[in-house]
């Protein structure tokens, strides 16, 4: 069982997801694509294709988004000639279920496979960097620490190294047995992450505070690592307050990488 189980708390998960079914018909060119996890439970990821050959992120959104939210936010990703493809979690959008910490965790390995064999049926490029933003962060740096051989890079957006740590810092009233190993087991888990990692974060996040990133930075493996630090920024407005910024080290990051 994964350590994350101690916080599939009711009270923890009623605080920490908000699901919602709201999911759109894919604009022409892109596609979606279901992934089993479980018997009756599938999650749904969003393919933003710019161009067939272009590299791919793979991105994990926050707790209150879907996919279909970046229907208008992937035409920011292309004019960097990126392709987008943005994972839901289990009761957000199309998928089914209902969100867990423990699937969160859980549920991105069959969904990473499935779209690296999505790719490849399509004949798409393969070159993939992973992103979590917010609660992303979690499958993520899951994703990372256990396929960095097949990855270009990690990127995290306002993220966080343990979820315990937003737990506490958020001061929510849950007493929960076992936190302490989660802890534990997560920052083993990051320390072996040796990818080139971007870390981006607002200077003025009251949700997820700077010094979550600062610690993400110590406690990362990797040799090849930079945190920039967005002006004015908060947690939900990151992308637009510093757009040329944060797109501008988002390339030159995935220039480097490639």
């Amino acid at each position: 069982m994964s350590a994350y189980a101690v916080l599939d708390h009711p009270a923890l998960l009623k605080f920490l997801f908000y699901p919602r079914p709201d999911h759109s018909a894919p604009k022409p060119n892109d596609f979606d694509l279901m992934v089993p996890v479980e018997e009756d439970v599938e999650v749904c990821t969003r393919f933003f294709l710019h161009e067939e050959k272009a590299p791919w992120i793979l991105y994990f959104h926050g707790n209150g988004e879907v996919a279909s939210d970046y229907d208008g936010i992937a035409p920011l990703y292309h004019q960097q000639g990126l392709n987008l493809a943005v994972a839901d979690y289990r009761g957000y959008g199309a998928s089914s279920g209902s969100p867990t910490f423990s699937a969160l965790v859980k549920d991105a390995h069959p969904l990473y496979r499935s779209v690296r064999e999505e790719l490849a049926r399509r004949n798409l490029g393969t070159d993939l960097w992973l992103m979590g933003r917010s609660m992303g962060s979690i499958p993520a740096l899951e994703l990372a620490a256990h396929y960095q051989d097949e990855l270009k890079g990690l990127i995290i957006e306002s993220g966080f190294a343990c979820p315990v740590r937003l737990i506490n810092h958020l001061g929510l009233p849950v007493q929960v047995q076992g936190l302490e190993q989660v802890a534990q087991e997560s920052e083993e888990k990051i320390g072996k992450i040796i990818l080139p990692v971007l870390l981006l974060h607002g200077e003025e996040d009251r949700l997820v505070p700077l010094e979550e990133a600062e610690h993400l930075e110590q406690k990362l493996g990797s040799k090849d690592l930079e945190l920039i630090s967005i002006p004015r920024a908060g947690h939900n407005d990151i992308m637009f307050i510093g757009r040329r910024d944060y797109f501008d080290q988002l390339q030159k990051f995935i220039s480097k990488t490639s």
